[in-house]
């Protein structure tokens, strides 16, 4: 939830200042969820609500116009407001009962301190993460021993030899995209951060790189040995349409959303897409897949298939605008086209491909309730199961909120602290609360 600004609304004061009395006493965490404020989405939104030195500023939304406004002392970490001034202009504001104010101001104060703060940043990034560690284990081993022998809860050792919770170079690319945004887009410099990772080992869960794709690694080798970011990924190759651009590409949702045009939203992902892998479909696929996020993202939540026509629309009027391949976007006809969520498991491959990753991703997503039921049925498709496991936990980490995921999970989190403080900077500059 992105924090209010007074810079947010077209706003003016009270004209006719009346003091009531009132009373009210929050935590520091009530305060804090308070301080967020609120920007007016719909039409059914009726206030614009930001906080200013601890002033609180109630705006009604569609004339701009403050109604009440309420200062806060604190006190031995409590926060408390004894007094509220409110709007006594009829022209603007129709009630004239101190009660009746009284009563809304502390009501108002009350549900504003007591809602659930949603904050995509941790959601994505936290999703993605565990849904990664939750594969690592397993990676490579095919669908038939993964049903003799499902993943059920988050294990460790097996096919790496890593402790649970370690996540593997899907979440290793996308810390460090993460990472670079604090700075703003560089694609440079998000190639020099790559390079980083895999010559110096930064951003790896325990001191060393284990897992890297072909693409990504010969990419990687091209910067390190000269060749600029922007022109370090092959735009030709057709075989260089792996999971590696997909896997690391969410958190650039931040800079995504800022974005009104399809064609200024594929560009940036193409740009950060580009770094490793530069054809036109993987590109494609981390558009379509951000869409989605942007989709799910929102705080009134939508159902994921209303979600899913959302990006099809935007997919469509893209490539149209593009003049994209009609061979290349036939390969997206799976979810365009049909729904996905009908096809049955069998159908639904989930190799390093970029096409089967994002196909899987969104099936899991579809078909199930939960994260925790979405990332445990994305891992255990088999074969890149970090991958999918991290593509589909970033989309239901967003949808469904960290707080499913599952508590045990997210204490086994290699570098789990780090993560929090890469995530409490990302939320700062991005304007987004987290409480």
């Amino acid at each position: 939830m992105k924090i209010a600004r007074k810079t947010d609304w077209n706003s003016t004061s009270i004209t006719n200042e009346h003091g009531i009395t009132i009373s009210v006493t929050l935590s520091e965490l009530e305060f804090k969820k308070l301080s967020v404020g609120m920007i007016p989405h719909e039409m059914e939104d009726k206030w614009f609500i930001y906080m200013l030195d601890n002033t609180l500023h109630a705006h009604r939304s569609w004339t701009g116009r403050e109604i009440f406004r309420v200062h806060f002392e604190e006190n031995h970490g409590k926060f408390m407001a004894r007094f509220a001034i409110v709007e006594r202009n009829e022209e603007f504001y129709k009630n004239t009962s101190d009660e009746v104010d009284k009563s809304m101001v502390q009501n108002f104060i009350k549900g504003l301190s007591e809602r659930h703060i949603v904050n995509y940043i941790e959601d994505g990034l936290l999703g993605l993460v565990a849904g990664d560690a939750l594969g690592v284990p397993v990676e490579f081993k095919n669908r038939k021993e993964l049903d003799e022998s499902p993943i059920i809860d988050m294990i460790g050792y097996g096919t790496y030899n890593q402790p649970p919770g370690t996540w593997s170079d899907d979440s290793s690319l996308a810390l460090c995209t993460a990472e670079q945004l604090l700075e703003g887009v560089d694609i440079q410099k998000v190639g020099e951060k790559f390079t980083k990772w895999l010559f110096d080992n930064e951003w790896t869960p325990h001191g060393n790189v284990f897992d890297i794709g072909i693409s990504t690694s010969a990419a990687l080798q091209r910067i390190k040995e000269g060749t600029d970011a922007t022109r370090s990924g092959d735009p030709f190759d057709e075989h260089s349409n792996g999971n590696g651009s997909l896997m690391r590409i969410l958190p650039i949702l931040v800079e995504f959303k800022k974005l009104k045009t399809g064609m200024e939203r594929y560009k940036l992902t193409k740009d950060i897409s580009s770094i490793t892998h530069a054809h036109v479909r993987s590109c494609l696929a981390c558009y379509y897949y951000l869409e989605l996020a942007a989709s799910l993202s929102y705080e009134v939540k939508y159902p994921i298939k209303n979600c899913i026509k959302t990006t099809n629309y935007k997919f469509k009027e893209l490539v149209k605008e593009l003049k994209i391949n009609p061979r290349e976007v036939n390969m997206f006809q799976r979810l365009t086209e049909c729904d996905i969520s009908e096809l049955p498991r069998e159908e639904i491959k989930s190799s390093g491909y970029v096409i089967h990753t994002l196909e899987a991703a969104i099936w899991c997503l579809s078909t199930s309730s939960s994260y925790k039921e979405t990332v445990l049925k994305a891992v255990n498709l088999g074969e890149d199961t970090d991958t999918t496991g991290a593509v589909a936990g970033g989309l239901a980490g967003i949808f469904y909120g960290v707080q499913q995921v599952p508590k045990g999970w997210l204490e086994k989190i290699a570098r789990l602290d780090d993560i929090y403080e890469l995530i409490d900077k990302l939320s700062e500059a991005y304007g987004h609360a987290r409480c």
